[in-house]
């Protein structure tokens, strides 16, 4: 099935462009103190190495604005200033190089400070994300809707983008997000039937790693399979390296975009005579260093291994004692059971060199 994408505007975060047909970008935010510039630059290295395209930094004060511009210089991908109440940090973050802010237009203290954050992002050319969470919606909109219901969020977005048009400012993005799956989806829905901004999706609090994984999986996959957002965030409580993980599975289970290689690995049966968990969690970290789109596949046993990954580019299947390692579904090599992974990795990194090179 071929997602056909809503057609928004489209801006530019560094040089990462959002919206109007281009990649849908993978982001993630640290959860680093911004002002140990070590730590923050250390944490987004790894997280460009897992495919990272754009990231968020929490700036509470000054000098966590200040910190901006010499992490900047020692990373590779967009920095966002995420800001909260106060105008002073958003044109500080600014002024030290963020290439893009996430505020509450409405929450910043009044029209006049509103004016020196759009006249900031104006000259140093940074679009401003509009970010509404259910747990933020605006007093009155809340008490005339009873609860943050998505209609709610929606009249606050709104409400918020008209406050930056009526600066004269329309380099914008714009964000619905909602512990609820449901909600998130309608929200959203509702959202881009009304407005063409380039819309950013998320599930807000989704969890741990399963519990997240699940809820932003569902809402996300559900709204980029109708066309729906041009970047997104997997929210976990968790090393936000798996932030990113989640985030091109996502987008490689509903054919949408590829980065590295793809694992298919069985549940394991009483058939299995190895350690197929320990296997296949060695080969999936493997596959994270590499960005060469690979099918590997890690089954539990030689009876059904090399049939049911018969489109994998290299398998492994465990039997007693030796392992088979099998390309294209046939058998390739017979290994002993001790020398199996270090064995297949190296098949499986002359295979990535080989298809690099072609």
């Amino acid at each position: 099935m071929l997602i056909e994408r809503k057609r928004t505007r489209q801006i530019q975060v560094g040089q990462v462009p959002i919206g109007n047909g281009a990649p849908i970008a993978v982001q993630s935010m640290t959860n680093t103190d911004t002002r140990d510039v070590a730590a923050t630059v250390a944490q987004i290295g790894r997280l460009e190495a897992a495919g990272c395209e754009i990231i968020r930094v929490a700036v509470l004060d000054l000098e966590a604005a200040g910190a901006i511009r010499e992490i900047r210089d020692q990373i590779g991908i967009p920095v966002i200033a995420d800001i909260h109440f106060d105008a002073r940090l958003a044109v500080a973050s600014m002024e030290n190089g963020a290439q893009g802010i996430r505020i509450n237009p409405g929450n910043l203290g009044g029209a006049g400070k509103l004016a020196r954050v759009v006249d900031a992002a104006r000259t140093h050319g940074v679009p401003i994300r509009v970010g509404v969470n259910s747990g933020s919606i605006e007093k009155d909109i809340l008490a005339r809707h009873g609860h943050p219901v998505p209609e709610a969020m929606v009249e606050s977005a709104l409400r918020n983008i008209a406050l930056l048009e009526g600066q004269g400012f329309t380099e914008i993005k714009v964000s619905l997000k909602s512990s609820s799956v449901l909600a998130t989806i309608d929200a959203y829905r509702k959202l881009s039937l009304v407005c063409d901004y380039p819309l950013h999706l998320g599930v807000t609090e989704a969890g741990g790693l399963i519990g997240g994984t699940v809820k932003s999986s569902v809402a996300l996959g559900i709204l980029l399979a109708d066309g729906i957002g041009d970047t997104f965030r997997i929210s976990l409580t968790r090393d936000p390296v798996e932030e990113i993980r989640v985030g091109y599975e996502l987008l490689r289970s509903l054919g949408i975009r590829e980065r590295g290689p793809e694992m298919i690995s069985c549940p394991t049966c009483g058939r299995c005579q190895v350690d197929l968990f320990g296997l296949a969690e060695k080969v999936e970290q493997h596959l994270q260093t590499m960005t060469t789109p690979l099918k590997v596949a890690v089954m539990g046993c030689v009876v059904n291994g090399p049939g049911e990954a018969r489109e994998a580019d290299l398998g492994v299947a465990g039997g007693n004692g030796v392992g088979i390692i099998f390309k294209k579904g046939k058998m390739f090599k017979k290994v002993e059971e001790k020398h199996l992974l270090k064995v297949f990795l190296a098949e499986l990194d002359k295979m990535a060199q080989e298809q690099t090179k072609g």
